[in-house]
């Protein structure tokens, strides 16, 4: 599974162009499933059918995307001016690089003054032109970019620099690879522009109407020095939400994936995120309503260049996603 995180956290796939992602999965899966397809968000949609008539349908969705920059300027020196696409925390981003498709790379850095003054009109992207034609030969305006970082696997636990949400991506596809049979019809969405507005899952869930959706997307812990107040560690398995700002869980999903996790001896806690959301805000909100939960991947240093995750709650993730492709969800719906 190793393998197949650092090529999905090392790809190219900004908000909006998530195209070499979307293709990379798609190879990944594409003899695991019954069908395959893209729709016009840029959804990569893979469906297992049920063997039951009376299964239900069941989504699955864990965003493909990353944060990163938008070319909005060039000077006459050749230095790019950008702004964010997604939520970028601009005190990180100094001394970073960033990586354009066509695989040129930029350091950012920020002019003179006070870093407690540092706003995103400060920083510029220096790509070692030295001129403004020069730096329009290798970058455009209007061009995306990401923060390029790459892999790495320190044991138990392993940085990259968009596990938001590409490890949300690997346990999907680690899923899909391992379950042989369901009695529900099960529909994997590798949803896009998610960093932006849980865009890409708000049309593929009213695309596909599910009885029950489930997110995959990292969390906050409280596990580092004066960090957040949350009970959320490295470690300590699958974090089964309870409230984002997007979505407070049905108490019924809540209980569903507990009583899984239990049943399956699947190391779990619990989440309360004061801020931010997961596509399953956007599903559940969708036609006349969705019952809908989350189960979040813990992350330290979440949008950052070296997102850190733990390998066994990883693994506890896809096995609470197994669980539920294969419950029978007669009392739930």
């Amino acid at each position: 599974m190793k393998d197949v995180i650092r090529t999905l956290t090392e790809a190219f796939g900004p908000s909006g162009y998530e195209g070499p992602v979307r293709e990379l999965i798609a190879e990944m899966i594409k003899e695991y499933v019954d069908e395959i397809s893209t729709d016009v968000m840029g959804n990569l949609i893979a469906v297992k059918r049920g063997f039951s008539p009376e299964g239900k349908k069941i989504m699955f969705s864990a965003h493909g995307d990353e944060i990163g920059i938008v070319v909005t300027h060039i000077d006459d020196k050749g230095f790019l001016r950008f702004t964010n696409v997604g939520g970028l925390y601009t005190e990180t981003l100094v001394g970073n690089r960033v990586r354009f498709e066509s695989g040129t790379i930029g350091v950012i850095y920020r002019e003179k003054g006070e870093l407690k003054d540092l706003t995103l009109d400060k920083l510029y992207i220096d790509i070692g032109a030295e001129s403004k034609e020069d730096a329009e030969q290798k970058v455009r305006i209007g061009e995306f970019g990401i923060i390029h970082r790459e892999f790495t696997d320190l044991g138990n636990r392993l940085i990259g620099k968009s596990m938001d949400d590409r490890i949300g991506c690997a346990i999907l596809v680690e899923a899909i690879k391992a379950l042989q049979e369901s009695p529900n019809t099960l529909y994997f969405v590798f949803s896009s522009q998610e960093e932006v507005g849980l865009r890409g899952a708000r049309t593929s869930a009213y695309t596909i109407n599910p009885d029950l959706g489930i997110a995959l997307d990292v969390t906050l812990t409280g596990d580092v020095p004066e960090g957040p107040r949350m009970e959320v560690s490295l470690g300590k398995g699958a974090a089964i939400k309870v409230k984002d700002s997007s979505m407070i869980t049905h108490p019924k999903v809540k209980a569903f994936l507990t009583k899984l996790a239990e049943d399956n001896s699947i190391p779990h806690q619990f989440e309360v995120l004061e801020r931010g959301g997961t596509d399953a805000g956007a599903i559940h909100l969708t036609r006349e309503g969705i019952l809908a939960g989350t189960i979040s991947i813990p992350c330290r240093y979440v949008h950052t260049a070296s997102e850190m995750v733990d390998i066994r709650d990883v693994q506890a993730c896809v096995d609470l996603v197994k669980a539920v492709a294969t419950a029978d969800l007669s009392e739930l719906i």
